[in-house]
């Protein structure tokens, strides 16, 4: 079993601990997040799920990080707060060769040099989207560009009403098909959990590629996936390509 340490506890949060809660092969030994509410309440019983896990909350205003992590050891930490948290706890987990999993939807170049830094000590994983759908659309739709390069494209990404930016995993498809910024097309509207679409305008048909989280336990499905494929790798800096890619290649 993978013990597991859970950084941030909003909406997603919240939503990835559920699924971690109910997996046989992952423990939830505690979570970590900015604010002290509900501080050393456990996930189990703020969730109303059943669980042996531990899941202990603690604020990371109260609690020094390096004791945390000797006191209650992981295998794993799985990073969902904000583009700063990382610095909260990521040296740290390095440092006693804990495994990170981060699914923070925008790095600035600081954050990602950061991120190699500590894929010298230990195994990290970076998606700004962690989803299975979204990544396999990812590879669907650059190979589908290798085929008509000349296709015109268009993305469009819909998320609920006070989503701020431009979605990363949009941007991250844009990045990937080697598209402007000008092509991503966003829609702010009701509780949209997320919703991407890659276009491909062909002369006399259109192709449309869709990925629509209905439930952030999406996320937690995803994490699942990661870790278990995670679970031998030691050091190094790794992405979903790099998960992918072996079911994928022709047997």
């Amino acid at each position: 079993m993978m013990k597991v340490g859970l950084v941030g506890f909003g909406k997603t949060g919240k939503a990835v601990a559920s699924v971690l809660l109910q997996h046989s092969s992952f423990s939830l030994e505690w979570v970590l997040r900015k604010r002290k509410l509900q501080e050393r309440m456990t996930a189990p019983e703020i969730l109303g799920i059943e669980s042996e896990d531990p899941g202990k909350l603690y604020s990371g205003s109260s609690v020094v990080t390096e004791d945390l992590l000797d006191q209650h050891p992981v295998d794993l930490i799985i990073d969902f707060s904000d583009t700063s948290g990382i610095y909260s706890y990521a040296k740290a987990a390095a440092d006693r060769g804990i495994k990170i999993i981060s699914a923070i939807s925008h790095y600035a170049e600081k954050e990602k040099a950061f991120l190699k830094e500590l894929s010298i000590k230990t195994a990290v994983f970076w998606s700004p989207n962690i989803t299975l759908g979204v990544n396999y659309l990812i590879y669907a739709a650059k190979q589908l560009k290798k085929i008509a390069p000349w296709v015109d494209i268009q993305i469009v990404e819909e998320h609920f009403k006070g989503k701020a930016g431009v979605s990363g995993t949009a941007v991250k498809i844009a990045e990937a098909l080697s598209l402007q910024d000008e092509e991503i097309n966003s829609v702010r509207a009701g509780g949209i959990v997320g919703r991407h679409e890659v276009i491909f305008g062909f002369p006399f048909q259109t192709v449309r590629l869709i990925h629509e989280s209905i439930s952030r336990e999406a996320f937690g499905n995803g994490v699942v996936f990661v870790a278990e494929n995670l679970r031998q790798k030691t050091k190094g800096l790794f992405n979903f390509d790099d998960i992918l890619l072996p079911y994928l290649q022709t047997r």
